[in-house]
């Protein structure tokens, strides 16, 4: 575990009783929620390793969706964000798998409103901070600082020149590209100097018609 600042040793301001197992199960909740953009109304929680044998105890449950919810870390309504789900309308369904995963603190996230999906794999990495390592179907690592781009095209398709140019042109620049595959389509994480704003994004979807999806990402502000 590397260290930026005492905050990081001394751990976030949180509803406890874990920092691993609440407030970075709540970051990773919150994560979602906030790519997803509203409230999900069906929620599939698979939890892996510690997380599924710990979860009662140490609240992962209720952190998860008190982050769904779009509460922060210190949010006191986490200790009810079950029954609050439950009276939002919010349908959750907790499935714990015996699978080995890479990180003890493991979690697959399916959200679903009827119209729209995302699936989100996170880890709770220690000391409140989370890992996001998978969005849909791609092993996509995202920054924990730095905001990004999340986009999703047609294999054989140069968007991601096109997008570059389109970024760069507007004075913000890509300091970094991650690409993975997945049958017709690549899914690329552009991690930017700032975040792109709405503008920008929709100026993306218009130009570049061969863009399938396309998600801004912010950094850790967006998270902590």
């Amino acid at each position: 575990m590397n260290y930026t600042s005492v905050f990081d040793i001394m751990g976030p301001i949180m509803i406890g009783p874990s920092s691993s197992h609440t407030a970075g199960a709540a970051r990773i909740g919150l994560f979602a929620r906030r790519l997803f953009g509203k409230m999900p109304l069906e929620v599939e929680i698979t939890l892996y390793g510690s997380f599924a044998k710990t979860y009662k105890g140490h609240a992962t449950d209720v952190a998860l969706v008190g982050g769904l919810l779009n509460f922060e870390t210190d949010d006191e309504r986490i200790r009810q964000s079950i029954g609050l789900a439950k009276a939002a309308g919010m349908e959750v369904r907790f499935i714990l798998s015996d699978e080995e995963p890479r990180h003890p603190n493991t979690v697959l996230l399916k959200l679903r409103d009827g119209v729209e999906e995302l699936d989100i794999m996170g880890e709770s990495i220690g000391g409140g901070k989370m890992r996001i390592t998978g969005i849909d179907t791609f092993e996509l690592t995202v920054p924990d600082q730095n905001p990004s781009l999340f986009v999703v095209a047609e294999k054989g398709k140069d968007v991601l020149t096109e997008v570059r140019e389109v970024l760069e042109n507007g004075n913000n620049p890509i300091s970094n590209v991650e690409v993975a595959r997945n049958h017709g389509e690549i899914g690329a994480l552009l991690e930017l100097k700032r975040k792109a704003s709405a503008k920008t994004v929709a100026q993306l979807k218009q130009k570049i018609p061969d863009i399938i999806e396309i998600k801004s990402i912010g950094g850790a502000s967006d998270v902590s």
